[in-house]
């Protein structure tokens, strides 16, 4: 990965990312307990045809972890502040579970700064999550996660991480062994907070409580791709296929066989098809007299379906 982690000062906090690459600006946003360390797969290739900014998030790898506001909104600001330092105006995102939500936050706060969005196994979708996160959100948490993160449970986790696996990988599938290697961090008490924050931002105990359903009808004239994977188990893979429902004239592409980290199951196939949207579409333009009609005519009655299949929208690869 020749993206070298560089630091950025950003309101008193010390801002970790990675940028490399030359031509259109792209942004790659993580997903939560993750890192920017999660594009390595796909981030060379993608520097090879434009500037790539995979930040780390506030609390997460080698970014600062104050104690702080760590709910999707404030997030999607620190995207922009972080934008606006390195002198980034307008820029295509890609946003990988949390990650997905904060780009679409990103795109419903900042619309003049977002030419398209590509969404992989995006948070936000619905209540559906993994029971490891709801019981996150529960009251106790704290010193339990405290405790299963201790020196002696994560030396016994790390050697048996190829049994779990084998045995099924605690309903992870093909994500056990990169999940379980995550948890790790936050044995760092600044690293728990973190995440404690930030889930408890965005689910409770019945789930996800952060949507972007009822807004995915502004997006109508936003270039929007969506990546799913059939053995998603963090966040289930029909959700990939209401994102698609949801943003009006968005492509999708689910990736037979991928888990949660599509970009990782198939990193040249994730690469083309990055590609091929930005090449395929137009950088969207803000307007905000459409905005303001849009709004006033409301949610259309269509925009919120929950079943049934997405149709697929084939790609043709980049020449």
């Amino acid at each position: 990965m020749t993206g070298e982690v560089q630091f950025i000062e950003v309101h008193g906090y010390r801002r970790a990312y990675r940028m490399a690459g030359s031509g259109p600006p792209l942004m790659l946003i993580h997903g939560i307990t993750d890192s920017s360390g999660t594009w390595a797969p796909v981030f060379d290739a993608l520097a090879e045809h434009y500037t790539v900014i995979a930040p780390d998030l506030l609390g997460h790898g080698e970014s600062d972890k104050p104690r702080a506001d760590y709910a999707v909104a404030a997030y999607a600001n620190g995207m922009r502040d972080l934008l606006s330092v390195l002198g980034i105006d307008r820029i295509s995102v890609v946003g990988h579970s949390l990650g997905g939500g904060v780009a679409m936050q990103f795109a419903y706060q900042f619309p003049e700064k977002v030419e398209r969005i590509a969404l992989v196994c995006p948070a936000g979708m619905g209540a559906g999550v993994h029971p490891a996160f709801r019981l996150a959100t529960l009251a106790g948490a704290g010193p339990a996660l405290m405790a299963i993160t201790s020196w002696p449970v994560r030396t016994a986790v790390r050697t048996s991480i190829p049994l779990v696996t084998a045995l099924g990988g605690l309903g992870l599938g093909p994500d056990a062994e990169y999940v379980l290697r995550l948890y790790g961090q936050l044995a760092e008490p600044g690293a728990r907070n973190a995440f404690l924050r930030t889930i408890r931002a965005a689910a409770d105990r019945r789930g996800q409580t952060i949507t972007m359903l009822d807004r995915g009808y502004l997006a109508a004239h936003l270039p929007t791709l969506v990546i799913g994977g059939t053995r998603d188990t963090v966040i289930p893979s029909g959700h990939a296929g209401r994102a698609h429902r949801a943003f009006p004239g968005s492509r999708i592409e689910i990736f037979d066989g991928a888990g949660h980290f599509p970009h990782h199951h198939d990193p040249d196939r994730f690469v083309k098809l990055i590609r091929t949207f930005i090449e395929e579409t137009e950088p969207a333009v803000f307007d905000p007299l459409r905005w303001q009609r849009t709004l006033r005519r409301g949610l259309p009655i269509v925009a919120l379906p929950t079943t049934g299949p997405a149709p697929s929208v084939p790609l043709r690869e980049p020449g």
